[in-house]
């Protein structure tokens, strides 16, 4: 059985960053993927936006990593031509109700270390964003947007460099755990088993289903899993705005927002559906996705309630000027009538298996952390 020093399951922008910091300290790394292309769930479905750091408690990893991250982000686009523009953010109070909300969210961004965030009157706003309409708005200037492709793509490229390999198609089947490493064997075509010292999975949706499939990981560590589908509508015709518009958050998420993509498309979303709890099926012979199965395609009834939602901040939207575009799936580890959970980043001194890093829960800033949480996963390896 081939030994390995590092396996990072799943190829999606989270994934990707750990490989390449792994295989930056000198440890070889193979990166496992069920699909035939990597980053084709989560990281290929969402807003594509550089969050600054305002949404998430002080303290929290996804307010730290998020700060961090985004700070690496910007570095990382810049020195490997990776497509993104520093296009700012104005988010909205649109009404007088919601101006002491406005208010804390600026508190908390402060206290996270966003150090360029402005309180703007509803004059000031305008002024910047003349078909807006609002009370008040915080601007970001350091929220952006990101060619998400093209960053898995030069993380690949880096990670790759260095000596990682990436297998797709190698769903993982199973494994076991001990205290002289992991055992685990892939699926697909081509059936492999080896050893690996260290094991990240970053699997998105499927991360607890794939620490459910390793005999002897324990089952009260496994976090409850939930899914939250949002959908996504283009702008039919062109945008009377340059920066991006995001109303206060909302439960599940952070409401239906409008982003723009690097040619200047306009896009509003996500919503919220909640989709069923996944629940762990063990013993498996198999791992039993909670991605598995999944409907991505947008309901155009949906439409209907994006119009209201939309007009608050924007009341000139025309009639009849949504498309459906496309849907994603949050991978959430707290349910509909619970508080927001942070990113779990849980390593042995959770679960007691060595060498095991598992990622739960990492919806947005995800992309926007990657790199910083990539640094934080390759920190704990390091002495293993």
């Amino acid at each position: 059985m081939e030994s390995l020093a590092a396996v990072v399951i799943g190829a999606g922008v989270v994934g990707l960053a750990c490989a390449r910091a792994l295989a930056r300290r000198g440890i070889e790394t193979l990166i496992l993927e069920r699909h035939g292309v990597f980053g084709s769930e989560i990281s290929a479905r969402n807003s594509e936006v550089i969050h600054a750091g305002l949404y998430h408690a002080h303290g929290s990893l996804k307010a730290r990593l998020c700060v961090a991250g985004r700070r690496q982000l910007y570095a990382f686009c810049a020195t490997h031509g990776v497509a993104h523009r520093r296009c700012g953010k104005l988010i909205v109070a649109t009404a007088s109700g919601q101006v002491e909300k406005l208010q804390a969210l600026l508190a908390q961004g402060i206290a996270n270390g966003v150090d360029d965030l402005r309180l703007l009157s509803a004059a000031d706003a305008h002024a910047l964003e003349p078909a807006l309409a609002c009370v008040a708005a915080v601007h970001s200037p350091s929220t952006g947007i990101v060619d998400s492709r093209a960053l898995m793509l030069a993380l690949l490229g880096d990670a790759e460099r260095d000596g990682a390999v990436l297998a797709l198609r190698s769903p993982l089947a199973g494994g076991t755990v001990g205290n002289d490493g992991m055992r685990l064997e892939t699926g697909g075509g081509d059936r492999l088993r080896f050893k690996a010292a260290r094991v990240v999975n970053a699997a998105g949706l499927s991360a607890p289903a794939v620490a459910a499939s390793l005999a002897g990981f324990p089952a009260s560590a496994l976090p409850r899993s939930f899914r939250a589908k949002g959908s996504y509508f283009a702008l039919a015709g062109r945008a009377p705005f340059s920066r991006l518009i995001y109303p206060l958050p909302e439960d599940g998420g952070l409401g239906v927002h409008l982003t723009l993509d690097l040619g200047g498309q306009a896009r509003f979303g996500p919503d919220v559906e909640w989709l069923p709890e996944w629940l762990p099926n063990r013993p498996a012979d198999s791992v039993n996705s909670p991605a598995d199965d999944l409907d991505y395609r947008v309901d155009p009834a949906r439409g209907d309630g994006f119009y209201a939602e939309i007009r608050r901040y924007w009341p000139d939207l025309p009639d009849g000027a949504l498309v459906p575009a496309y849907a994603g799936i949050r991978p959430k580890i707290a349910g509909r009538a619970a508080p927001a959970a942070d990113f779990l980043i849980q390593g042995p001194a959770q679960h007691g298996v060595p060498g095991l890093i598992n990622l739960f829960g990492i919806e947005s800033p995800g992309l926007t952390a990657s790199l910083a949480i990539a640094d934080h996963v390759a920190d704990e390896l390091q002495g293993v």
